[in-house]
């Protein structure tokens, strides 16, 4: 365990530096994601977390003109369980924005691969999405939901 119990040793105006930080960023993380699900679910039909994953795979394996991943390597990278990434890639897949397919060199993974849709549908939400990060991480923090 990598606790070693060293908040004892800390300075109270350390400590309370400490509490402050961690409040401001759950609290920019709270306002950005409650925005993102807003705007981008009214303008786009997407969650954050679909955008998230859309974006996994644009990034995914551009450099060789596809955009596919292993949902092993995806599912570290969104910060969701197992069981609510398997139910979000059915909601994109339902959408017509991903496809899933058994991997040809590992006949245990499954590939989602991003279609024409869902690559169309990321470069539409992808500037609201930039312009909520600007808002909420890179200027004035706007009220949580």
């Amino acid at each position: 365990m990598w606790y070693r119990g060293r908040v004892a040793e800390l300075e109270p105006s350390v400590e309370a530096g400490l509490v402050a930080q961690w409040r401001e960023l759950l609290a920019r993380h709270a306002a950005a994601a409650c925005l993102l699900d807003r705007e981008l679910g009214d303008k786009f039909g997407l969650g954050m977390s679909e955008f998230e994953v859309l974006e996994r795979l644009v990034e995914g394996c551009a450099a060789v003109g596809e955009h596919a991943v292993r949902v092993s390597d995806l599912a570290p990278t969104v910060h969701l369980s197992q069981s609510a990434l398997s139910r979000l890639i059915a909601r994109l897949e339902k959408a017509g924005l991903v496809t899933r397919a058994m991997c040809k060199e590992d006949r245990r993974g499954i590939v989602l691969t991003l279609t024409e849709a869902g690559l169309e549908r990321y470069h539409q939400a992808r500037p609201l999405h930039r312009e909520v990060l600007e808002l909420t991480l890179g200027g004035e923090l706007g009220p949580a939901c």
